[in-house]
């Protein structure tokens, strides 16, 4: 299903100011990775929001995600003051944790191993 403009532009307010927030309050560091906002997914509606969250050298994304979950209503509270003249209401944000690199990093390994094996076959037809 396609996004729409409002939809893209909510989103894309939403993502710089969470990104500038996590920044402010200490969460764009934590567990020794640091945290990002990958993207932010708005419903039709505009009522909801989902957060994707990306983490790098984070030993613990699980334990991490619920460091931010219990400052959500802190991030909550300073995102609504920051976009108050530009949205009606504030959606409800739900974050989740954004594997995308994780998914890119499994290919990419199961494409060396399938050309080591091809590799592997090669040399024993040539014997």
């Amino acid at each position: 299903m396609l996004e729409g403009k409002r939809q893209k532009q909510v989103a894309a307010v939403l993502e710089k100011e969470l990104n500038e927030i996590f920044q402010k309050l200490g969460l764009s560091m934590i567990n020794g990775g640091m945290v990002s906002i990958a993207s932010v997914k708005i419903t039709p509606d505009l009522f909801d929001a989902r957060v994707y969250l990306s983490f790098f050298k984070v030993s613990d994304p699980v334990d991490t995600l619920k460091v931010i979950e219990e400052k959500a209503w802190e991030i909550k509270k300073e995102l609504t003051s920051r976009v108050r003249h530009q949205l009606r209401s504030m959606p409800q944000l739900k974050y989740y944790i954004d594997d995308t690199l994780d998914y890119v990093d499994k290919i990419e390994n199961l494409f060396k191993e399938i050309k080591q094996q091809d590799e592997g076959i090669a040399g024993k037809k040539e014997e």
